[in-house]
């Protein structure tokens, strides 16, 4: 009878999250399908998605968004695990700086990115000039596809390197050990052992760069220029200055959802592939680099953050370059932050905080209770859960914030306008981080670990809360700063959200600079850098996370 009653506390969780998902996801989803559907008149047609697949116009952006979204994740996993590795298994000077600053290198809107770099890079950046002008080498286009996967892989391996840097944690010394002495060492150990024992969690990355990548549409619209993609595609018919097209843009977000559904199930079936359980008791101790190899390794790391990081290095700097309009002139000031001080600077500090800290409470508590029912209580049902849980992160913001409007503009629950409904969208948009390193973090800790605790007397409610959480710390930290990196950023949606009470230091940064103002538009930008890198610390020290004990 006790046994019964326990499981139910587990059948409420999931009817709990049935009902939160309906409302607040399903609800919204179903108008935008809707309105891609039915015509003004209320009749059923498909003359939207007829239209799209009929005009290769249109139908070319779903191979240039799968071209370059595969470009760019096979980029981050190819600068990520190497980077992940050197930082998990030797002892690099400096590494706590390397791995903060590599967090801090994903933190930037996307657009701000992209404006940066082609400040850098562009036909007249600061870096092509001085190489043409010194070196007489002209430098190949920033734009278009190139551009974008550059942009993207050095803005999102980080995330690569977070969830990697979890997974080696977890690798147990004995293990290494006994393929040294079968003579399995060097590159051979590390294709046929630490790649295999961390493979479900460099599936979770990549399907985590695959969904950024594919529903950015920031960096696209700034450095595409003739490449188009789908997001910049729905962006385009939503909220376009050249007229919109709101029932064509949900036919091709309907569109996106089913694409990127299909990647989804596929990295859910790779992952089966490889499921297993894993437990660090005896963790890798990290060797001292040494010799060529010693060099080149830090040489690599080092780079590759400095190039990663440099975009956000450069949008400080103009902040403090005196600036009328879009034209930086000679000369430094803070007049750029005296014009912020002016324009909602206090505003948007105390909202992106609050916005923030209450998102991720409330994205760590369904994140933990999503993760233990997909992997402890596997079933039709928690998977559905897990699988639409994922949908708000691979359907463009705008979309999101678009579908909240339809469905909370009116009663019986009108929500529009309110801070409210900025934290559902935050919410439901960024869970899918702390959700996946959850999964892939408990799906390596052995069952026969809570199994001894019931054993022992336990409920298993009490195992759940002593013993399973705090051993998924380290999957549920990285998740975490993910979650917390994308709420400071969030873009797409807020535009659709947002007003001057619940505005954001990203929402002044697009503000700024889509009004030209690009002094204003840094100092906004360097300030929510130097937040973020002051969150990011606090809240590591706080967890306790042995990644920030300088």
């Amino acid at each position: 009878m006790k046994k019964h009653k326990r499981l139910e506390i587990w059948t409420f969780v999931t009817i709990g999250f049935f009902i939160l998902f309906a409302i607040f996801l399903v609800y919204p989803m179903y108008g935008i399908l809707k309105e891609s559907v039915v015509t003004p008149e209320g009749k059923f047609s498909l003359e939207q998605f007829k239209k799209f697949f009929s005009n290769p116009y249109y139908s070319q952006t779903i191979l240039n968004s799968f071209k370059v979204t595969i470009a760019v994740t096979a980029l981050t996993l190819l600068l990520g695990i190497p980077f992940s590795y050197f930082y998990s298994f030797y002892r690099l000077k400096g590494a706590k700086i390397l791995f903060i600053v590599s967090v801090l290198c994903c933190m930037s809107a996307p657009f701000i990115g992209a404006y940066a770099w082609i400040m850098l890079l562009g036909r007249s950046g600061v870096i092509t000039v001085w190489i043409k002008e010194h070196l007489g080498i002209s430098l190949g286009s920033i734009y278009g596809f190139v551009g974008i996967m550059f942009v993207q892989a050095f803005k999102l391996f980080p995330l690569v390197f977070i969830y990697m840097n979890g997974a080696f944690k977890n690798i147990d010394n004995t293990l290494l050990e006994a393929s040294e002495n079968m003579g399995c060492v060097g590159i051979k150990r590390f294709f046929k052992v630490i790649m295999q024992l961390s493979m479900p969690t460099i599936l979770a990355a990549a399907l985590m760069v695959f969904m950024r990548a594919f529903a950015d549409f920031g960096t696209p619209l700034v450095i595409g220029e003739g490449y188009r993609t789908f997001p910049v595609e729905i962006y385009n018919q939503y909220l376009g200055e050249n007229g919109t097209n709101h029932a064509f843009a949900s036919a091709i977000s309907v569109i996106a959802i089913l694409v990127t559904a299909v990647v989804f199930f596929l990295q859910k079936w790779a992952t089966n592939k490889y499921k297993f359980s894993m437990n660090a008791l005896h963790p890798v101790e990290k060797k001292k680099p040494k010799g060529i190899l010693g060099v080149l390794m830090y040489i690599y790391t080092y780079a590759l953050v400095a190039i990663a990081f440099l975009p956000q290095v450069y949008i400080v700097y103009l902040s403090f370059r005196n600036c009328k309009g879009s034209v930086f002139q000679e000369g430094y000031s803070l007049m750029n932050y005296e014009a912020a001080a002016k324009k909602l600077l206090g505003r948007s500090i105390k909202n992106t905080l609050m916005f923030g800290v209450v998102a991720l409470a409330i994205i760590i508590l369904l994140s933990v209770l999503i993760a233990y029912l997909v992997v402890r209580r596997s079933s039709v049902a928690n998977n559905i859960i897990d699988t639409v849980s994922m949908l708000p992160y691979i359907i463009p913001g705008s979309v999101v914030g678009i579908a909240l409007v339809l469905a909370f503009s009116k009663k019986p629950l009108v929500l529009t306008g309110t801070i409210t409904i900025m934290i559902i969208a935050l919410v439901i948009r960024r869970m899918p981080y702390t959700i996946r390193s959850a999964t892939a973090t408990l799906m390596q800790i052995p069952m026969s670990i809570e199994e001894a605790s019931i054993s022992l007397g336990a409920s298993k409610l009490k195992t759940f809360i002593k013993i399973t959480v705090p051993m998924m710390t380290n999957g549920i930290v990285s998740g975490a700063i993910l979650s917390w990196v994308a709420i400071v950023t969030e873009l797409s949606s807020a535009i659709i959200l947002y007003n001057n009470k619940s505005i954001t230091l990203t929402m002044s940064t697009y503000v700024a600079i889509s009004r030209g103002n690009y002094g204003l538009g840094a100092a906004f930008a360097a300030i929510l850098t130097v937040l973020t890198t002051i969150s990011l610390l606090v809240y590591l020290a706080v967890s306790k996370s042995e990644d920030i004990k300088l």
